[in-house]
């Protein structure tokens, strides 16, 4: 291998290709289903996906398959195969629908409206995740520019990953027999520390959510009548919340939601937390006297990795304060979404929060707990001499620092349904959503560099399966 001419390559169709291309992607507003309840009739997912399927016909590679499914009330995947000269089978993974507008977006940007600016694209989907399907396209294009061996690759492409990648399973189901069993599944839909070396995803953690509603009177009270007599549901809210929540250090209570943090990731988090030092919670906007929870950055990375935390992610019957009376609310309904280590079963932490709240109600009112979402998380399995060697040489090549290993705060739900669904797999899950790239929020981007560098580090690990 030319490492240099495959990262002359990588640049070369970044600059004249993909970034007008993933540009002209940012501009469909193909929102997912959970955002947009006429995508179906308004067709910008396929739309979307057309765009992409394009792209890959441009470029004529012999034998290429391209199909494009979509399945009736389903949403539409695109599915690509290409053979190649190892005999192994990657699977490289992208999604393209698109979290909604949101507010707040800097001056001259807008979601989906693409802004070159500072060696960054902005806008909706750039980096989470429309411009994986055009990295990994451009990884096996640059080892075909050398004549270097590949594995055969199928690429899956889904339309509904940011509304739990509802069609996904059916779709793998479907495509079982045509996709076979992979040796690797490529995955950049993930974060980063930074932008100066290759961040591999090690873990991801899970998800219990659950809805939570407080009765005491059947009707809005006047609080000077009220008040001292009926209990105020807001006060049995916070004596509920503290049968899981330490109030205190944020520590939650359930032994279902904890887990033993193998010595391994333990290791991981302290190499990364020596990398990133004190940016690891300055960038977050903390207003100016506000800290973190802790001053030792390893415990903050294992709390945001291997700890489950609890946050009140939204209410309902509390007034906007313009409209707020004098009146004691009959009822507060909240939704509780806790975070879960990798290992811990989403199932058994709803079970135990249903219990654990309602048993014994406060004043005897009414307490109804409800499931809202569970995701389950993943811990990666142990990585394979030559996955690892590939990983520590292409970080050097075009990176020029080690890899870090990461385990993710949030959760992907299709990782683990891959790991079961191809349990032998190797996974290389990594992405460039790094700081501030703020994937679902105002002024989304992608940073190119990054990009640039990483698709370089796909085409070398595919190239790697020939040892």
């Amino acid at each position: 291998m030319n490492q240099e001419r495959l990262h002359h390559f990588v640049t070369n169709i970044w600059q004249q290709s993909i970034i007008p291309e993933l540009s002209e992607f940012i501009k469909i507003p193909c929102k997912s289903v959970d955002y947009d309840k006429n995508w179906e009739e308004n067709g910008l997912l396929m739309k979307a996906a057309e765009h992409m399927m394009q792209w890959a016909k441009q470029h004529n590679i012999p034998g290429i398959e391209i199909d494009l499914l979509q399945d009736k009330g389903r949403t539409p995947l695109l599915y690509i195969e290409i053979p190649g000269e190892i005999d192994a089978t990657t699977v490289l993974y992208g999604h393209l629908d698109k979290m909604p507008e949101n507010t707040g977006w800097s001056d001259g940007l807008e979601p989906w409206k693409p802004v070159l600016r500072d060696g960054k694209l902005y806008g909706r989907g750039s980096a989470d995740d429309g411009y994986s399907f055009y990295a990994s396209l451009a990884a096996i294009l640059a080892l075909r520019d050398q004549g270097l061996p590949h594995p055969r690759c199928v690429l899956l492409i889904e339309g509904a990953e940011e509304s739990g990648s509802i069609d996904f399973p059916y779709y793998l189901e479907k495509l079982a027999d045509r996709i076979g069993e992979p040796e690797l599944v490529v995955c950049l839909d993930s974060g980063c520390g930074n932008y100066d070396q290759l961040w591999c995803t090690s873990s991801l953690r899970g998800v219990a959510a659950v809805t939570l509603e407080i009765s005491s009177v059947t009707q809005g009270l006047h609080s000077g009548d009220a008040g001292g007599i009926v209990p105020a549901t807001f006060r049995m809210l916070r004596i509920l919340l503290d049968r899981i929540e330490n109030m205190h250090t944020g520590e939650i209570l359930l032994d279902s939601a904890n887990v033993e943090i193998p010595g391994v990731r333990q290791e991981q988090a302290k190499a990364m937390a020596d990398v990133l030092g004190d940016e690891l919670y300055k960038s977050f906007p903390f207003v100016p006297g506000c800290k973190a929870v802790s001053d030792d950055n390893t415990e903050l990375l294992l709390n945001r990795t291997w700890r489950p935390a609890l946050v009140v992610t939204g209410a309902d019957y509390l007034p906007e304060i313009c409209d707020a009376g004098n009146v004691l609310r009959a009822k507060t309904k909240v939704k509780l979404s806790m975070r879960l280590p990798p290992k811990a079963d989403p199932s058994a932490v709803v079970a135990d929060m249903k219990r654990v709240l309602e048993q014994d109600p406060p004043y005897n009112a009414k307490i109804v707990v409800n499931k809202a979402d569970t995701i389950q998380g993943w811990d990666a399995p142990e990585t394979a001499p030559w996955l690892e060697e590939a990983l520590h040489e292409s970080s050097n090549v075009y990176f020029g620092k080690d890899p870090i290993y990461m385990g993710e705060g949030g959760s992907i739900g299709f990782i683990q349904l891959l790991n079961d669904k191809f349990p032998k797999a190797q996974f290389l899950i990594t992405g460039v959503l790094g700081p501030h790239s703020n994937a679902h929020g105002p002024n989304e981007f992608l940073h190119l560099d990054a990009a640039q560098k990483l698709t370089s580090c796909v085409a070398h690990v595919l190239n790697a399966q020939n040892k």
